[in-house]
């Protein structure tokens, strides 16, 4: 990698720039403009429910090389393994269905968010059609070019670690103990949120949504939760200068040992594949092997570069230092936000649980024929009054009229039971 790395001016704020003006930067610069993708993985295993997903090699246009993306993923499974082997088996495909087939790449990126989330709920609903009581976390991370698109439920992470040694936090934690506006959500739909209570009335441990006494308040499976516990997905898609990145995706086995920068801090200037082992060893040498501990490092390089050699790495963070001082931190030493000198555009980011807000109202749901199609499960109806949601009495009159795109009869009352209008099913405890 060029070693003539200038800093630039921190207190100069670039401008936001939109989607389509970036991507026709690239479009116009030619192969030139290309990253190359690199990426190591590691991990120890201790229950056997973690899982993860490389498809570096994917195309939107099948024998297209102009179409290329890649996809990461990480799958923290709790209660058994088998909701985190569903969701690395078919939660890609559920998230691809739902995108139009013969867009454009602008349209296509622009529509991603939207998919993720019908492609999350979507896979929740066919695994808890299996009956089974496992969960699972997700984190997907949908890199094309280079705009990097990340969906996640649950307590995996995943970070950017910039050239500028600026570390971004791309996720959101959906642990009960630590997100306010979650505990109030889940308790607002009907949970009970508290801690696991012994005999003689002493409480215990970090807070858990009763029944089940799960400790996230979203994930993928969990049938016997509750709905409340919802599978709709924080979504932030950003977009990289020519310098590239660096991408930690890891289970909680990672995070619960280290901090979000020195996990960053600790494999910079190495390769990829290096780099994950290198993560995972100082987890475990912080904390020891407590949980199952799952480590991907995605590099994201300007065309004809390789890694950063440490050597240059700690000079240049030197000089950094000397002209800038020290980079401020909170005091939970959790990363920053997005770097503030150019080095990421921040494209999109929405972390609501609420389906209306999460698929749009400008989505047309009319098919050739007459047919409705689902926008989650994609599933193709032909358009009956008694289908219609917005006249069917198969719900509460709680519920607000619905004013997005054609959600099919199961799909409707599952949007319903996230938001706690309609009586759940008996759970037993796990």
């Amino acid at each position: 990698m060029a070693t003539d790395v200038r800093p630039r001016d921190p207190s100069i704020q670039p401008p936001m720039v939109p989607l389509a003006t970036l991507i026709g930067r690239e479009i116009r610069g030619g192969k030139s403009q290309k990253p190359s993708i690199k990426y190591g993985h590691a991990g120890f295993a201790k229950r056997g429910e973690d899982y993860f997903l490389l498809r570096p090699v994917c195309f939107r246009a099948p024998g297209d090389p102009a179409s290329l993306f890649s996809v990461f993923a990480i799958f923290d499974g709790h209660n058994g393994a088998s909701a985190a082997v569903f969701a690395k088996e078919h939660l890609l495909d559920h998230v691809m269905s739902t995108i139009p087939q013969g867009i454009g790449r602008e349209e296509w990126l622009e529509a991603l968010p939207r998919a993720l989330v019908a492609g999350f709920v979507k896979a929740d609903t066919e695994f808890q059609r299996k009956g089974e009581t496992s969960g699972t976390t997700a984190t997907l991370v949908v890199i094309d070019g280079w705009t990097v698109t990340v969906a996640s439920v649950g307590d995996s992470r995943c970070i950017l670690d910039s050239l500028d040694g600026v570390v971004s936090l791309l996720t959101v934690d959906h642990r009960l103990e630590e997100n306010v506006e979650e505990r109030e959500r889940v308790t607002a739909s009907g949970g009970e949120v508290g801690r696991l209570n012994l005999c003689g009335g002493k409480e215990i441990g970090p807070l858990r949504c009763w029944p089940g006494g799960l400790c996230l308040s979203r994930s993928i499976g969990d049938t016997d939760v509750g709905e409340f516990i919802v599978p709709i997905p924080h979504v932030k898609q950003v977009k990289l200068s020519a310098a590239g990145g660096r991408l930690i995706i890891a289970s909680d086995g990672i995070w619960d040992a280290l901090p979000s920068e020195l996990a960053a801090k600790a494999c910079r200037g190495l390769p990829a594949e290096l780099a994950a082992k290198l993560v995972v060893k100082e987890a475990l040498r912080k904390s020891g092997l407590k949980d199952d501990t799952t480590c991907l490092v995605v590099d994201i390089i300007p065309p004809d570069c390789t890694f950063v050699q440490p050597s240059i790495l700690k000079q240049q963070n030197k000089f950094r230092s000397l002209l800038f001082g020290k980079k401020s931190k909170n005091g939970a030493g959790k990363p920053t936000k997005l770097s503030s000198v150019g080095a990421v555009e921040e494209l999109f980011e929405e972390g609501s649980a609420m389906l209306e807000e999460r698929l749009g109202k400008n989505i047309s749901s009319m098919e050739n024929s007459g047919n409705q199609r689902c926008a989650i499960c994609q599933a193709d109806q032909v358009q009956d009054d008694d289908q219609l949601v917005h006249s069917s009495d198969s719900f509460p009159a709680t519920s607000r009229p619905w004013e997005g795109p054609y959600l099919c009869h199961d799909c409707r009352r599952k949007k319903d039971a996230m938001e706690g209008k309609r009586p759940r099913k008996s759970t037993m405890s796990r």
